[in-house]
């Protein structure tokens, strides 16, 4: 499905009308580099990435029960002798800011724990405001493709203006912050990494997220093979050439 239906045509087939919460980790080592943090799962999703393994935060957060906020933020609590932040999410995190996700990330803050969010940077203004209340202290925005691909990678009609506008946000931004690419051979190859890389520029923290063919989105990505460590090294390479800090993962 790619092109289909615009960003603002899913918002309003999909999203519920106030923030929800539909999964809870209690703990993650990987989630939030450097810290130990429970995660936190939002539903709803502008995007419909054919090869995301979220699906059903995706498609049907309406249709699943979801968790009781009060309760959530009791386990955060609980376990904030162990924790030093809070991952957010989803699903897309910045489809809830003026739905309730600020008073969340108060309550979080106010248990003096740290917060990260995870977002596709679809709506700058969004963490623009999440930025300026200083509701979170750490930002990993995922890069689909290059522009020329997106509309491809994302399952639906994206404006890649805001996606370069969130980049410069998250950029100049006092917080730290990572970008991070999902990499498939039908949407992702060398000259896409090159694209990237240019568009984020030197000294940037970049991650390479091997694909993982598993309950995605789109059954027949499931058959689709990842590329392999020698392939992604050479992606990483690529991007290391042209000035990124670059991990896999």
């Amino acid at each position: 499905m790619t092109g289909t239906f615009s960003v603002k045509m899913l918002l309003r087939r999909q999203l519920p009308g106030k923030f929800m919460i539909f999964g809870f980790q209690d703990i993650s080592l990987i989630d939030y580099p450097g810290h130990i943090a429970p995660v936190v799962f939002v539903g709803g999703c502008n995007f419909r990435c054919p090869f995301c393994y979220n699906r059903d935060l995706v498609l049907n957060p309406h249709k699943n029960t979801p968790l009781i906020i009060d309760d959530v933020l009791a386990r955060i609590n609980k376990q904030k002798k162990l924790c030093e932040g809070v991952v957010i999410t989803g699903g897309e995190p910045s489809l809830w800011v003026g739905k309730g996700l600020e008073k969340f990330l108060c309550e979080v803050k106010a248990m003096h724990l740290k917060v990260k969010l995870d977002t596709n940077g679809s709506i700058p203004a969004n963490i623009k405001n999440l930025l300026q209340n200083e509701l979170i202290d750490y930002i990993a925005m995922d890069i689909k493709t290059s522009f020329i691909k997106y509309n491809l990678a994302a399952g639906t009609s994206v404006d890649t203006g805001l996606i370069n506008e969130s980049i410069e946000v998250i950029k100049n931004s006092p917080i730290e912050h990572n970008f991070r690419t999902t990499c498939l051979p039908s949407l992702v190859d060398n000259e896409d990494i090159i694209a990237i890389s240019k568009l984020l520029g030197k000294g940037e923290r970049y991650t390479l997220q091997t694909f993982r063919p598993e309950n995605t989105l789109k059954h027949d990505y499931n058959a689709l093979k990842p590329y392999s460590p020698r392939e992604m090294e050479g992606l990483k390479k690529t991007a290391s050439n042209l000035g990124l800090i670059v991990e896999i993962t």
